[in-house]
């Protein structure tokens, strides 16, 4: 039995797709994958980003929020400990901008489904984001099979979106310019996620 409605997941959709476009460490990452090792590797890696931020809509329907709320402590935590990891990445990126592109059969900076997987889950702030959405979308006590229909429409999402912007930014003429500018381009790259990490850290 389900409760929610087309129109309810269809504004859940659109909710997720404005959330998504907005730049994140995700988005700078999967490009620069993409840039550096083509479609057949960077697709994975989307993935495996795909699945970390669909985990979050998952842990809200469980209610993973409402542990936040209760014990303050493990979101300060989670958010110090995904900060210093995109810290980490950020580091990795610059390091390695001078060096020459990496053989395609050689794996760089984590550049996984798993690598991918880990870099989503290392930002708790998707789980608050996610359990606002919901709260205001939907009915406050939900059927099993309407969890199931939410995380299935937000996977459905997150996988059509990292799909589409990993095939997008292997095109040859955007990985051309890429080939041309390679230690600035990950030399931004790492700077952007840098400052995420630390703004992820120090935000109240």
């Amino acid at each position: 039995m389900m409760q929610i409605t087309a129109e309810q997941l269809s504004l859940f959709v659109g909710t997720l797709a404005l959330a998504i476009l907005s730049p994140g460490p995700g988005i700078i990452a999967v490009s620069q994958s993409a840039f550096a090792m083509g479609r057949a590797r960077a697709l994975p890696y989307g993935w495996g980003l795909a699945m970390g931020a669909s985990a979050w809509c998952l842990a809200a329907l469980l209610g993973l929020t409402v542990m936040f709320r209760l014990f303050p402590w493990t979101y300060v935590a989670l958010k110090f400990a995904g900060g210093t990891y995109l810290v980490w990445i950020a580091w990795k990126m610059w390091h390695h901008a001078a060096d020459p592109l990496p053989d395609p059969a050689e794996s760089r900076l984590g550049m996984t489904f798993w690598g991918g997987m880990v870099l989503n889950l290392s930002n708790p702030k998707p789980a608050l984001f996610y359990s606002a959405v919901l709260l205001s979308i939907f009915p406050s006590a939900l059927f099993l099979a309407d969890k199931a229909a939410i995380y299935l429409t937000a996977l459905t999402v997150e996988i059509g979106f990292y799909t589409a912007l990993a095939c997008l930014m292997a095109l040859p003429l955007l990985r051309r310019r890429y080939y041309a500018a390679k230690f600035w381009i990950d030399r931004g790259a790492a700077m952007a996620i840098g400052l995420l990490g630390v703004s992820l850290i120090l935000r109240q």
